[in-house]
């Protein structure tokens, strides 16, 4: 069995929890380590076996993230569990390699503007990039999964519409260069269903036997309406944040990801199994609550409860 397929089975659906990396962008208050430890643990108690642990920037600039090596170490520690951490440049990677994290996530821009604007280089540079990350993972001993996310792949803060062609030539640039998979990123909830669906359809495709992750914002309400739409199209992974934690500098108003509880609900409505204890997972918020206690936190589920005589967990 390859590693791929080891850690993102295609017969099932994997549902990574963003909340420590995606989710901290834009907090008031840091989490503590400790706190940061038992988020992952209890989410692991509750099922929950991918998680977004941070990023490997500069500490003085991204303070929320000056523990990852700590909270890498945690999941590293737990059984079955997998740890992703973004790494955008090479001393940003020899860090992430050397802190034997289970994969690293870069980023790539859907558009020259955004590119321009966000990393201060053209995609060209980016896919290069990206082509020397995995040199470098190919080089290393523990040789870590490596994923691309396509950034404003939905729609860009900056030009508005995306041509999904331009997308799809992305993809392939992204898998040509040898990433074990590729992510489509609605980074400011654009989308709607139909665009999901169609730009699903066609990366999944595109990417034959490598799986698409579908990463998605829930700033205009679209977020697990559009992930139903991925999962019908074929999409196995996807992106929620405990919570419904985050959002993009780049977005003013948004409320961050979609709701890692919600899309626990709704793929188990779907029939597809999750292992993941939906009371227990609701019960982590209490953390966030204690730690962050000015920022708001969303979720059907958790405001509302399961249905009566509802499965906690498949």
């Amino acid at each position: 069995m390859s590693r791929i397929q080891e850690i993102y089975p295609a017969e099932r659906v994997s549902l990574r929890e963003v909340g420590l990396r995606d989710g901290l962008q834009l907090v008031k208050k840091i989490p503590s380590t400790d706190a940061k430890q038992r988020w992952v643990r209890e989410e692991y108690a509750a099922g929950v076996r991918h998680f977004e642990v941070g990023s490997f920037l500069p500490a003085k600039t991204f303070p929320q993230f000056v523990d990852v090596r700590d909270v890498v170490a945690t999941v590293a520690a737990l059984p079955g569990a997998h740890g992703i951490a973004l790494a955008l440049n090479e001393r940003g990677v020899n860090e992430a390699l050397e802190s034997g994290v289970g994969e690293i996530a870069s980023v790539v821009s859907a558009t020259e503007e955004h590119s321009q604007a966000n990393a201060h280089r053209s995609r060209e540079s980016a896919i290069a990039n990206l082509k020397r990350l995995c040199e470098m993972r190919d080089a290393s001993p523990h040789k870590p999964l490596v994923n691309a996310a396509i950034s404003m792949a939905l729609g860009c803060s900056i030009t508005g519409a995306v041509d999904p062609a331009e997308v799809l030539r992305l993809v392939d640039k992204c898998l040509a260069a040898g990433v074990d998979f590729v992510g489509i990123a609605d980074t400011v909830g654009y989308a709607g269903p139909k665009q999901v669906a169609e730009l699903t359809r066609a990366a999944v495709k595109l990417a034959g036997k490598k799986p698409i992750c579908i990463h998605l914002h829930d700033t205009r309400g679209m977020g697990i309406a559009n992930a139903a739409a991925a999962l019908d199209e074929g999409a196995r992974i996807l992106d929620g944040s405990l919570g419904g934690l985050g959002g993009c500098p780049f977005a003013p108003g948004a409320t961050g990801n979609v709701v890692f509880e919600d899309l626990v609900f709704l793929c188990e409505s779907k029939g597809f199994a999750t292992g993941i204890d939906l009371e227990k997972l609701i019960a982590v918020r209490r953390i966030l609550r204690e730690e962050m206690p000015d920022e708001a936190l969303y979720g059907g589920v958790a405001r509302a409860g399961l249905p009566c005589g509802s499965a906690k967990a498949a």
